[in-house]
């Protein structure tokens, strides 16, 4: 096994396990003694693999290729989940292997999705656990785009780094960097919530559901959190945290030169953002609860999708479109991305006047950028929609064939590929995943994690083992 492999498996073991112990200090003092077992045994297990894996590596090594970093991201989003899953497995409440490792997956893929019925059933050591899973998974997101930083645009590099590419020291530094502030971000969000007075247990699950893009929630319903509008407008400003760039606070504070690139795709979000509040509040602000639709508008672009209980469904459509365009590349929400959608919207229009007016000059670049964007970034964005598309109607097929109709198929596989929970918005409240085929919650927990991939990779992959050449 490569260097890069053990040491990201090691350090995310190691993540892994000190959650666990603080499960196990939250069930002392609490006197929270049920799941208790579970908790020692996946921090003596992850704690071990910790040592094991970083034993193992080697400090002397040649640089790791495309592949293996891909393979090593695709590895971590299978194997971590096992860990997770002992909780759940081992837990009171009776779980087969299938259902604990799906709400593992979940969590770790910010999707939010679960096989519990009932939230307010559950003991709060493992209602705690569940957040967690989201936490961890939400950082090894962000460092999965730090690793994989080869693969992407040059302008998307740009909003980040001046460097080309990326040895083991700057990925060293740049995945230190992302977890202070992941970890300080978190941190704010808690202390926000509980002092626009949700309670200290809620606020400490809702922050690390938030900074994760994640849908799981500390109970059944969102309304029995957020129980006045100024908590539901705080929760909702709050959501955009994982909208925007994690690096946007950091460089509004630090940069030194404010290289106008690096706030570029900021920038063009935060006018998308706007253009949607004034649309929204002019033309489907029906019952004149602009509030509860500026929470379930929050929740959707930042990927989370949980909403108020009593929020209509009339715009579930909308909804779902907002979220297939999704936030910041630098973000935790998935997407195909507002800036790729915008590049492809922008050349497609500028090819189109260039044949009716050839005498005009078009330039192909961003509003706020002095960057260029070239045609094979291009080429590769198209591609990206053309891979999301056809992955999704395999989805649908898949699902259609486990006795879901073609409605549910549909929502629930876009929500999948999207990494964003089920709630009423969508029409999907009641949706259970309990009650699904163990041949759809596997055709599920696969597409959770190929959702949390950039679409790239995949073919990337393809492209290694089928073809030679």
């Amino acid at each position: 096994m490569n260097y890069i492999k053990l040491i990201y498996l090691s350090v995310f073991c190691g993540v892994i396990s000190i959650l666990s112990f603080f499960n196990i200090v939250y069930s002392y003092y609490l006197n929270l003694y049920l799941n208790l077992n579970t908790y020692l045994y996946t921090f003596i297990l992850s704690f071990f693999l910790t040592i094991i894996f970083y034993v193992l590596k080697k400090d002397n090594v040649k640089k790791s290729t495309i592949y293996q970093k891909i393979l090593t991201i695709f590895l971590g989003y299978f194997f971590l989940p096992l860990l997770i899953s002992i909780p759940f497995y081992f837990s009171i409440y009776n779980l087969t292997f299938v259902n604990s490792y799906f709400e593992a997956i979940s969590g770790f893929t910010s999707t939010g999705f679960t096989v519990f019925d009932n939230i307010n059933h559950i003991d709060q050591s493992l209602i705690l656990w569940r957040c967690s899973s989201q936490w961890v998974g939400g950082l090894y997101f962000l460092f999965s785009i730090i690793v994989l930083i080869d693969i992407f645009d040059h302008s998307f590099k740009k909003s980040l780094t001046n460097f080309i590419s990326f040895n083991n020291a700057e990925i060293f530094k740049q995945s230190l960097k992302i977890f202070l502030l992941y970890s300080i971000i978190t941190l704010g969000i808690f202390i926000v919530l509980n002092i626009s007075g949700i309670r200290l247990f809620n606020s400490l699950n809702l922050a690390m559901t938030i900074i994760s893009s994640g849908g799981f929630l500390p109970s059944n319903n969102l309304s029995n959190i957020l129980i006045n509008n100024y908590q539901i407008i705080v929760t909702s400003v709050l959501m955009l945290t994982s909208f925007f760039s994690i690096f946007l606070i950091y460089n509004l504070f630090f940069a030194k030169n404010y290289n106008v690139n690096f706030f570029n795709e900021d920038i063009h979000l935060f006018f998308y953002y706007l253009t949607l509040i004034i649309i929204f509040f002019t033309f489907f602000n029906f019952d004149n609860n602009f509030i509860q639709l500026f929470l379930s508008l929050s929740s959707s672009v930042s990927n989370i999708g949980f909403s108020l209980s009593d929020n209509s469904t009339s715009l579930s459509f909308v909804f779902l479109l907002l979220v297939m365009i999704g936030g910041s590349f630098f973000s935790t929400s998935s997407g195909i991305r507002f800036l790729k959608i915008y590049s492809l919207f922008k050349y497609s229009i500028n090819e189109i006047l260039s044949y009716s007016r050839p005498k005009n000059v078009y330039i192909n670049k961003h509003l706020f950028s002095k960057e260029f964007f070239k045609p094979d970034e291009i080429f590769k964005y198209f591609l990206s929609v053309i891979i999301l598309i056809l992955t999704l109607l395999f989805l649908i097929f898949l699902l259609t064939l486990s006795d879901i109709n073609f409605e549910n198929s549909f929502k629930i596989s876009i929500l999948t590929l999207m990494n964003t929970v089920n709630s009423s918005m969508y029409g999907l409240a009641d949706f259970s995943f309990y009650d699904l085929h163990s041949f759809a919650k596997y055709c599920l927990i696969f597409f959770m994690i190929v959702g949390r991939l950039e679409l790239l990779t995949l073919l990337i992959i393809c492209k290694k083992f089928l073809f030679k050449n």
